[in-house]
């Protein structure tokens, strides 16, 4: 069985919100005013490009500053130092652990990622957290100039890693990429907290 992991929300904190509210306070007295700005942000078209490697990060944030009148210095700032803010979810990561460990004793599993990541901090991940190295492979949508949910990504992992879909799990915090997933036969897992997680992968045998 292939078990492939998404990492923002599932097992690196993400929380982009309260980032934009520490950054601006002044302009987002509300958790709804910060959840809007941060839809604004991290929703838009720009930021996809910006995930998917073909927008840099300079640019973003000039493009961001000024579609939303935000403080350059203070976005670049923040956007800059969004891989320091990218902690490792303990709990999910000893799912992980646990699941890299059975790979190595008894070899009836493999365990990859697959995640929307702008390359500048997929490199900050990869030299901070020894346990990625304990994946079969992965993809950084950063890398590959695609995104999730394009179905090409999902296409992308099983032709790299000669995944058979009916044998693939995939995790990930938000329906619409578990859904491509599921359309494509995969099996889907919609994370909604580490224990699910741990408790979903379990009553699959894992």
């Amino acid at each position: 069985m292939n078990l492939v992991f998404d990492f923002g929300v599932v097992l690196f904190n993400w929380q982009p919100a309260k980032l934009l509210a520490a950054t601006f306070p002044e302009r987002l007295p509300t958790d709804e005013s910060a959840r809007h700005l941060a839809h604004l942000v991290f929703g838009h078209e720009d930021w996809h490009s910006f995930d998917g490697g073909t927008m840099e990060l300079d640019e973003v944030v000039r493009r961001t500053a000024v579609r939303l009148d935000l403080p350059h210095a203070a976005l670049h700032r923040l956007v800059s130092g969004i891989g320091d803010h990218l902690t490792p979810v303990d709990e999910s990561v000893a799912v992980v652990q646990r699941l890299q460990q059975r790979r190595r004793q008894q070899g009836d599993l493999r365990v990859y990622f697959l995640s929307n990541m702008p390359m500048d901090f997929a490199r900050v991940l990869e030299q901070r957290h020894a346990f990625l190295k304990g994946f079969d492979g992965g993809i950084f949508s950063g890398d590959v100039k695609l995104i999730k949910p394009d179905p090409a990504i999902f296409a992308l992992m099983e032709s790299r890693f000669s995944l058979v879909p009916q044998n693939t799990v995939f995790i990930d915090d938000l329906k619409a990429n578990v859904a491509v997933a599921r359309s494509r036969g995969w099996h889907g897992i919609h994370f909604e907290s580490s224990a699910q997680m741990a408790a979903d992968l379990k009553a699959l045998g894992y």
